[in-house]
């Protein structure tokens, strides 16, 4: 502060003597003596009000240049007015001009010259550094070289940029030059000695990252990357740089939601999740912490996926919602019923379910249990207590199903239409294909075989799923929910299908070996209950665009002959027990487009759907 007031009055002196040519009047020493403290007094106390005393000026940047520049301007002007609305004794008009802009000029070379020493202490370091290129030369990639060039005791040397906008060329971004497009690296790699390359394209799509990837790949240096839109780039591009995987190669444009739709049924209000713990359930209550919810109940039949959820929300930051975690199965009705009088919840998220194909085939019982009893259970619980909006997950599978967790999850699907004829809940289903990095899926179970040096199993070299993230299919559940009006199968735009070998074989390339050299492809035969492909609706429903981009409508109506599955489903379960074989001659008689497993015989005469 002392150092400021000093700067403050030798900027008006000075510019005494640049007037007078060095040659100052007698009265007007005494007329700038007698300002000195209001010079003093009103230019400080504007940087106290501006907070530049609480800034850490080693970093000083643009922002604090402005802020010197803000508080010189508005002490000035009051220092001005006040001269002249009391008729203070001056100074000459053209002083206040020429001294405001040296205020400015002293204050901010006391300031960067901060910056300047501790960057010439910094340079004392010799330890070698490291060449890396960046490619993006946008916020991210911008954001990026300031960091590096903050940070030397990371030993990084950014010696180039890449983007393949033309209008970037030769053009410096923190005095590192962009270099040229995407098919200049090899040749950067060689020349500038690089040793990393540094992806920032938090926006770009699969596509391009994939194709950057291939360039890059043939270089032998290590590739790094920032997240994409999804996670979200935070204050610190450094912190979030980790390798490639298969989310960055699966990339597409980010969701467009409507945050006043979402925020009109999620904000203040009880949200009850369902599988809370699962893969898609715990982004669910992820983004709904995020959104605002008031109460957020979290039901799970699992204590540790329970436990963990609850405890990663609790430190999530910002989050203001009251966590209500409550271990339960949905298929236990007496105490699911006991939540919904407890919590009140007015919108449901079922995610709830068994969803692993081979085991379902196993355990037709379990998936029937869980997912039709349980989906049952939970859509009338909101149907009694009121509840405004039911969301059901649903799956690909459901469409034309061959296997049990898919036939189990169709038949979710007509439950909740069934149920809704007669409700004011608006009931809906969001049916999407495979989300990567779900527990048990096969994104995982590639990158286990290759750490132990393969091989990697692949059922049948012609095998296409489609795949999302789980925040992207996630953002469109929510999405979905919004607009909602009742019965409604909604079908998320999953893109084009990926090749489960396409998919062993670019994580084989990512791990930095190659397939069939290093790490070999064994095909194993399709598994009871799997399809070649899957389909997201059927030959017999009329797909509806909404005003979502993203976002289909399955419009066909519930068919006549499904309208009493609630009742022909609830005559079963009063009948008793039932073996592996009734569950799937149930399922069979319900769904005519079940392919049945070989060794399951089917009644002669189907009885009736209406009474079982």
């Amino acid at each position: 502060m002392l150092v400021d007031a000093t700067l403050i009055n030798l900027s008006v002196y000075l510019t005494l003597l640049l007037r007078f040519e060095g040659n100052i009047p007698v009265e007007y020493v005494q007329h700038f003596l007698s300002l000195i403290p209001l010079f003093t007094i009103v230019t400080i106390a504007f940087m106290f009000g501006l907070k530049l005393y609480d800034r850490i000026w080693q970093y000083a940047s643009l922002g604090e240049m402005l802020a010197i520049l803000r508080a010189v301007t508005y002490s000035m002007a009051v220092i001005v007015l006040v001269i002249y609305l009391f008729e203070i004794p001056g100074l000459p008009r053209s002083v206040y001009i020429i001294a405001w802009m040296m205020m400015n000029a002293f204050i901010g070379a006391s300031r960067i010259s901060w910056r300047l020493l501790r960057g010439a202490l910094n340079g004392r370091d010799h330890a070698p550094k490291k060449n890396v290129l960046i490619v993006g030369a946008g916020d991210a990639g911008a954001l990026l070289v300031r960091e590096i060039q903050s940070n030397p005791q990371l030993h990084l040397n950014p010696v180039g940029i890449i983007d393949d906008d033309r209008s970037k060329r030769k053009l410096l971004l923190s005095d590192v030059p962009v270099r040229g497009d995407r098919n200049k690296i090899p040749a950067l790699v060689k020349d500038l000695e690089v040793e990393e390359i540094i992806i920032a394209m938090p926006s770009a799509s699969g596509q391009t990252i994939r194709e950057i990837l291939d360039i890059a790949r043939t270089t032998g240096a290590r590739i790094k990357i920032l997240p994409g839109i999804y996670s979200g780039l935070k204050s610190s591009a450094l912190a979030q740089l980790r390798d490639v995987n298969m989310e960055d190669l699966l990339r597409r444009e980010p969701v467009a939601t409507d945050l006043n739709e979402i925020a009109s049924y999620i904000t203040n209000r009880t949200i009850m999740v369902t599988g809370a713990g699962g893969s898609i359930g715990s982004e669910l209550c992820r983004q709904i912490c995020c959104i605002g919810a008031t109460r957020l109940i979290l039901i799970d039949n699992c204590e540790n996926n329970l436990f963990d959820i609850e405890q990663e929300l609790y430190q999530y930051p910002g989050c203001q919602v009251e966590i209500l975690p409550v271990l339960l199965s949905v298929t236990n009705r007496a105490r699911l019923e006991r939540a919904f009088q407890k919590y009140n919840p007015q919108v449901v998220f079922h995610a709830a379910a068994h969803k692993h194909v081979p085991m379902m085939e196993r355990h037709p019982i379990e998936a029937y249990y869980n997912n039709v009893i349980g989906t049952k259970n939970t859509a009338e619980l909101c149907d009694a207590y009121g509840v405004q909006t039911f969301i059901l997950v649903s799956t690909d599978k459901a469409v034309n199903p061959t296997s049990v967790m898919g036939a189990t999850k169709r038949l979710a699907e007509l439950t909740i239409k069934d149920i809704n004829r007669s409700s004011k809940t608006r009931f809906a289903a969001v049916r999407f294909g495979n989300v990567l990095g779900s527990r048990g899926s096969v994104v995982p179970t590639f990158i286990k075989q290759i750490e132990k040096g393969g091989p990697v199993t692949v059922t049948h070299p012609d095998m296409q799923r489609y795949f999302m993230t789980i925040p992207e299919a996630v953002q469109l559940i929510i999405q979905a929910g919004a607009i909602a009006k009742g019965s409604e199968i909604f079908v998320l735009d999953m893109g084009e299908p990926v090749k489960i070998s396409d998919l062993a074989c670019d994580l084989i390339r990512l791990a930095g070996r190659e397939p069939g050299q290093d790490i070999q492809i064994e095909y194993t035969g399709i598994r009871p209950g799997e399809k070649l492909y899957e389909e997201l609706f059927t030959d017999r429903e009329d797909m509806t665009a909404t005003k979502h981009q993203r976002i289909f409508i399955s419009q066909k109506d519930i068919d006549e002959k499904y309208i009493n599955v609630g009742k022909t489903l609830q005559n079963f379960a009063k009948s008793g027990m039932h073996s592996k074989t009734e569950i799937i001659q149930l399922i069979a008689t319900l769904l005519p487009e079940y392919q049945v497993p070989e060794g399951i015989e089917l009644p002669q005469e189907k009885k009736s759907l209406e009474v079982v």
